[in-house]
């Protein structure tokens, strides 16, 4: 019986990017590639269901635009996804000569030895695995643990990731032994970074890959224990839309085969396919290996009820095919599969718009300014971060975009073009414009046509980026989240993404500064002030003071991975939303800091306020701990400490020896 292999999705997005046109006036210098809004745009894609027609040309076009601004980090990081997009689409000639391309670029880059390029040697060998190179990939993956056991901390994920497709390869070789070997280490590595093993997804995808082995070897009661773990953290999490559920869904149908649950397998498999299909697409080797699990399966069912044989009437002798799942770590989807698709997120909602009504208009009433004006959504509202929902669509949404014109081009146009911008259709794909509330009235107004100085301007109160430290610190991450959140449909002339892409380079200095005070605030109020106000019985002044670490965590989180590629921590209530869609992006910092921060408020909950757990308190101050320790790996590991001290005060004065700016230095 065949066996799906390697359940990894790489990320989606939306936005489409778009290659600038020749202007007749002087060309914008070349900016950096806003590869925060580019995985945006991917992500969408995917929770759009569009992965199997729409992410490779969008991967490839945003790679040219990366290649044509000399971003060799934007490269790097577009070059691994569609390492990963090309194997689980079995276009493995292409992952290969991907993973080629993003190795040489590691090299050429100065990287080697970094996590950088023990993730992209991991990548490079499981592509050369999925394309039939066992030799290879061994090799490969050597490397990758060879240079992991130096980057990583012993705790690590990705480490585990590696285990896990390590035990592929040992599979593929028939070394079943030594696959369970590295399964185990796998599990040991994610128990021991787990904050919450019973709605870990890594430990269910592992939990399978382990029956899957065990089934092999003859060891089926351990087998079926591992089973019935995986699909409890995705049933008891809430995971069954999950893309990577239908691997633990595969798992438990082979589990039925093996014990003669035929109509049982039959039924699993068939979700498994459904999963599948609704994510990848039907022409790749994950549908073909699970269909041809699904006509056994039930060609085994039609022969047991011809013979009239009851269900589970002993395990069936056949040999094993069977190979296990990768864990794919850090790349978990972004979005949820809903079985239907009932509205258009925000953002597809106004490129939908933009091309079906907007692009038409410029072309036929402003020809000569069509190309250069830029077209997009971009500012305030959930929709421009990707967390709209049904919920969401009460107030200020609806079919729009924003149109941006330099002072020049607004002054001679931009009058007329709004008069022609509300001419167009108030419905759009069943969708109306809903009511603005105040805010999102006159100057607050959130689509329509703008000159894109006075946009920036009503956002952040600057034209354009600051140019000072102190101008810096003024502006608030939320702030700054608003300025180069959304995407950018359509920007010939590049005006606009200069202006955008200005605020995604805050200085080294003013980051490492604001990275030093989410430091103290850890420390103050998570390691100093939540036991000190417990001891004083004042719940309510510990609850505040979990709710500052929380907020310096989620921003150390954000400024960490650095404004270029992560963005910016976005308004308060999108903070857990942000963080667990950032932790799933391959090089995030401190990916596991999400689930650290829910299980700190839920044990806080009990600690602050109870009644609880009554180790509620001992085990709050613990996670905030284990929490504090990791930060303090990761300022070694980017190099921004020499020190493995955990309280984390003691980590600014580091982390300050980074900063040139004698006032910065000083705050």
């Amino acid at each position: 019986m065949a066996r799906w292999t390697d359940a990894h999705r790489p990320r989606d997005t939306t936005g489409t990017m778009t290659s600038r046109t020749p202007d007749a006036r002087p060309a914008a210098p070349p900016q950096p590639v806003d590869v925060a809004a580019v995985l945006r745009g991917l992500d969408a894609i995917f929770a759009a269901h569009d992965g199997p027609t729409r992410a490779a040309p969008y991967l490839q076009e945003a790679l040219a635009d990366a290649e044509r601004q000399g971003d060799d980090g934007a490269r790097l990081t577009l070059l691994n996804e569609l390492v990963g997009l090309y194997r689980s689409q079995s276009l493995h000639d292409d992952s290969v000569m991907a993973s080629r391309s993003a190795l040489t670029l590691v090299e050429s880059m100065g990287l080697t030895g970094t996590d950088a390029h023990a993730t992209t040697l991991i990548n490079a060998a499981t592509a050369m695995r999925a394309a039939g190179r066992p030799d290879d990939a061994r090799a490969l993956y050597s490397q990758a643990l060879s240079v992991a056991d130096a980057a990583f901390g012993p705790t690590d994920r990705r480490l585990a990731g590696l285990h896990n497709n390590l035990s592929i390869l040992c599979s593929e070789r028939q070394d079943h032994a030594q696959a369970l070997a590295e399964l185990r280490a796998a599990m040991s590595i994610l128990e021991a970074s787990s904050v919450d093993p019973e709605r870990d997804l890594d430990i269910a995808t592992t939990c399978t890959n382990l029956a899957l082995v065990s089934f092999t070897l003859g060891q089926h009661e351990d087998a079926a224990r591992y089973v019935d773990r995986s699909l409890a953290i995705y049933q008891d999490g809430g995971h069954e839309d999950d893309p990577h559920y239908a691997s633990a869904v595969a798992g438990h149908a082979e589990a039925c085969f093996r014990v003669g649950r035929y109509a049982d397998a039959v039924t699993m498999y068939r979700q498994a396919l459904a999963i599948i299909t609704e994510c990848y697409g039907a022409d790749n080797d994950y549908y073909a290996v699970t269909a041809e699990n699904l006509a056994e399966a039930e060609a085994e069912a039609a022969a047991a009820a011809a013979a009239g044989a009851a269900p589970g009437t002993g395990p069936s002798d056949r040999p094993s095919t069977a190979t296990p799942v990768t864990a794919a770590a850090a790349s978990r989807p972004a979005a949820a599969v809903p079985t239907t698709r009932t509205l258009d997120s925000g953002l597809d909602l106004a490129r939908a718009f933009w091309e079906e009504h907007g692009r038409p208009m410029l072309e036929s009433r402003y020809p000569a300014y069509s190309g250069r004006i830029a077209a997009g959504l971009v500012g305030h509202g959930s929709e421009c971060y990707g967390f709209d929902d049904a919920i969401s669509r009460d107030h200020d949404t609806g079919p729009g975009f924003c149109l941006w014109l330099t002072a020049e081009d607004h002054a001679e146009i931009g009058a007329a073009l709004q008069a022609d911008y509300d001419a167009l259709p108030r419905t759009f794909r069943g969708v109306d414009r809903t009511p603005t509330t105040p805010r999102a009235h006159g100057a607050g107004r959130r689509v329509g046509v703008f000159e894109i100085g006075a946009f920036y301007e009503q956002i952040t109160g600057y034209r354009q980026a600051p140019t000072t430290a102190h101008e810096w610190l003024m502006l608030d991450e939320a702030t700054l989240a608003a300025a180069t959140d959304g995407a950018v449909f359509a920007d010939p002339h590049g005006a606009f993404s200069a202006v955008r892409g200005s605020f995604t380079r805050m200085s080294r200095d003013v980051r490492w500064a604001l990275v030093s005070r989410r430091l103290g605030m850890i420390s103050q109020a998570g390691q100093y002030n939540v036991p000190r106000m417990l001891d004083r019985g004042d719940g309510e002044a510990a609850w505040l003071s979990v709710g500052e670490l929380t907020r310096a965590v989620a921003s150390l989180v954000f400024l960490l991975t650095g404004p270029s590629s992560a963005g910016y921590l976005p308004y308060y209530k999108w903070h857990f939303a942000a963080l667990r869609r950032l932790s799933r992006r391959m090089g995030s910092s401190l990916p596991g800091a999400v689930d650290d921060l829910s299980e700190i408020l839920r044990l806080a909950s009990a600690a602050c306020f109870g009644p609880g757990s009554p180790d509620a308190r001992a085990r709050l101050e613990e996670r905030i701990e284990r929490l504090c320790a990791t930060i303090a790996a990761e300022l070694q590991a980017r190099g921004l400490s020499s020190s493995g001290e955990t309280f984390l005060e003691r980590q600014r004065e580091h982390v300050a020896a980074h900063i040139t700016d004698p006032w910065l230095k000083a705050l």
